[in-house]
């Protein structure tokens, strides 16, 4: 798995974070991941296909942490993992994405993106689109831990 393409999308949600939440994560050491369940609460899950690749990207949440993250990012604290807060993982997945793809594009790499899917629930499990290796990374802050995956072929 090349790393000058996965470090774009870990910049881009430290930067994503930090800008629209106003929250630092610190980055956790990257594994290989074997299995499909998730290990946080609520999970959004994006397909990405281009010329050079084809893969899939999920970020998973802790309940604490997503509820931290709606709290600066819209002043309302969620009680549970509602609608509203699986929209806003949604949301966050696209913004990453978004994020990365500009970064990626300024390397050569073009890739287009698909809607993300949120899925929710302890125990939940990540479908990744490719079968590349998946690589896991966690991003650590007081309230909890959010896991970058990456799948690409």
């Amino acid at each position: 798995m090349n790393v000058n393409f996965i470090n774009p999308f870990l910049e881009s949600l430290l930067n994503v974070l930090s800008t629209m939440a106003n929250m630092t994560l610190v980055p956790g050491k990257p594994n290989l991941k074997t299995g499909n369940i998730a290990k946080g609460d609520v999970s959004g899950l994006i397909g990405m296909v281009g010329p050079q690749t084809k893969g899939s990207m999920s970020i998973t949440f802790e309940q604490d942490l997503i509820f931290e993250i709606m709290q600066n990012m819209l002043g309302e604290r969620p009680v549970k993992i509602d609608s509203e807060v699986t929209d806003l993982v949604g949301e966050l997945t696209n913004m990453v994405t978004g994020g990365a793809k500009n970064l990626l594009g300024q390397k050569g790499y073009e890739f287009e993106m698909a809607t993300p899917v949120v899925v929710a629930g302890v125990g939940h499990r990540i479908a990744h689109k490719s079968e590349g290796k998946k690589i896991i990374m966690p991003f650590i802050h007081d309230k909890g831990t959010a896991y970058i995956e990456i799948c690409f072929e």
